[in-house]
């Protein structure tokens, strides 16, 4: 390559460098700007920052039991290893795409679609980490379900 021209300005000393400072100015510029970025892009989890549904992350994981409002005999029990479980609590393991509706320190509204096997919206309010209101309704397998309980941890799970 040839002498790299750069252009001067007589009065302005800032602008009037060799083509080589020009070189290690541009070669700084870049590298601030590639680092600068890189913390922006880590700073996604920085402090003041917070996850999506965070809330159910903090629930204990274990073994936890659901009664349904109203009946006093409908108890379900489930062994947790997150919260987030509770989102598709009548479609558990299938693969769904979801949208978050409400997403506060102390409560979470997540609707959710599964292709082909129905949808849900589920709404979970936390009381303590080891206590939350769960209420949830949608399609699964062709018929409409409605629940709204109280979940109660329990232990760990057996």
């Amino acid at each position: 390559m040839g002498r790299m021209m750069v252009p001067r300005f007589r009065n302005f000393p800032a602008f009037s460098r060799s083509a080589s400072q020009a070189g290690r100015c541009r070669s700084r510029l870049v590298l601030m700007a590639l680092t600068g970025g890189a913390a922006l892009l880590g700073g996604a989890s920085a402090e003041g920052q917070k996850r999506p549904l965070e809330m159910l992350d903090q629930l204990v994981p274990g073994s936890w039991q659901l009664r349904e409002h109203g009946t006093g005999t409908s108890n379900v029990n489930l062994c947790l290893s997150s919260g987030r479980q509770l989102i598709q609590f009548r479609h558990p393991g299938q693969v769904c795409k979801s949208v978050v509706v409400q997403d506060s320190s102390d409560e979470v509204v997540v609707q959710y679609v599964c292709s082909g096997q129905g949808y849900g919206r589920t709404h979970i309010r936390r009381e303590t980490n080891g206590l939350i209101q769960l209420d949830t309704q949608g399609i699964v397998g062709g018929q409409p379900f409605d629940y709204a309980g109280e979940g109660r941890r329990t232990g760990l799970c057996r």
